[in-house]
């Protein structure tokens, strides 16, 4: 069993390309061993498939050099906080036992992504509760894990972050990982297939639009926001703040 550093779960496979790539891009180069769960196929979406968008998740883990890269197959636009959607979930944690996880953010433009916060929320706390009995994939009971920090990534509606990460060495890794998702950004020309919102060439135009500026939030050229669950943020050291340098 592989553990992982950092786990990010995502509502649909491209959720974490949109909003938190860079930052997953920057971590692994700094050796953190990071994976990606995603909790639907995203199967409801207007354009492309289900296996379609499997296959653009794979390309996506590659180019950003994902550690693992899961589906639990949940039901899209169903995402309810039920014991049965909790459950996959923290066999996962448990399977894993990352020291921090990222998760939608609390409310959005897509319902899916609130109720996925919540419920990743529950099944993150209730992980850590050894009368709720999981196995693994050979049939032997999992042990109690909780993960120690949870952090928000931000989505469509935008929030003030509790801080930003600098993206600047990683905003063409991840503008590429999203790319991978063929059916779903970028596109010129639709074909048989609905424009929407997200596959309009102008939307990719202000993800870049929005790196660029959260970045500058920061003093960094391109910057991720996150927000930080359960404040307030725990510290025993300044490391983090004399390793960084910002321009503003």
């Amino acid at each position: 069993m592989e553990k992982l550093d950092l786990l990010a779960f995502g509502a649909h496979p491209d959720d974490t390309e949109l909003s938190c790539s860079g930052t997953l891009a920057m971590l692994i180069k700094q050796g953190i061993r990071t994976g990606v769960v995603d909790l639907t196929r995203g199967e409801m979406g207007s354009r492309g498939t289900s296996e379609i968008r499997l296959k653009e998740a794979e390309h996506a883990s590659e180019i950003l050099g994902l550690r693992i890269r899961e589906n639990l197959k949940l039901k899209d636009t169903q995402l309810l906080n039920t014991r049965e959607n909790q459950l996959p979930i923290i066999q996962k944690v448990r399977q894993y036992q990352p020291h921090i996880c990222l998760i939608p953010a609390r409310s959005d433009r897509h319902p899916d992504h609130g109720n996925a916060s919540q419920l990743l929320i529950d099944a993150l706390f209730y992980s850590g509760l050894p009368k709720i009995v999981t196995e693994d994939e050979n049939g032997e009971v999992q042990n109690p894990h909780r993960p120690a920090h949870i952090l928000h990534y931000i989505q469509d509606e935008f929030m003030m972050p509790d801080f930003v990460f600098d993206i600047s060495d990683t905003i063409k890794i991840k503008e590429d990982a999203i790319k991978a998702f063929k059916t779903q950004f970028n596109v010129h020309d639709p074909g048989d297939e609905p424009s929407t919102y997200i596959s309009d060439p102008g939307f990719f135009d202000a993800l870049r639009a929005r790196a660029k500026m959260v970045g500058h939030m920061a003093g960094y050229s391109y910057g991720e926001g996150f927000l930080y669950h359960k404040k307030p943020f725990p510290v025993s050291d300044f490391l983090f703040l004399m390793g960084t340098n910002p321009k503003r």
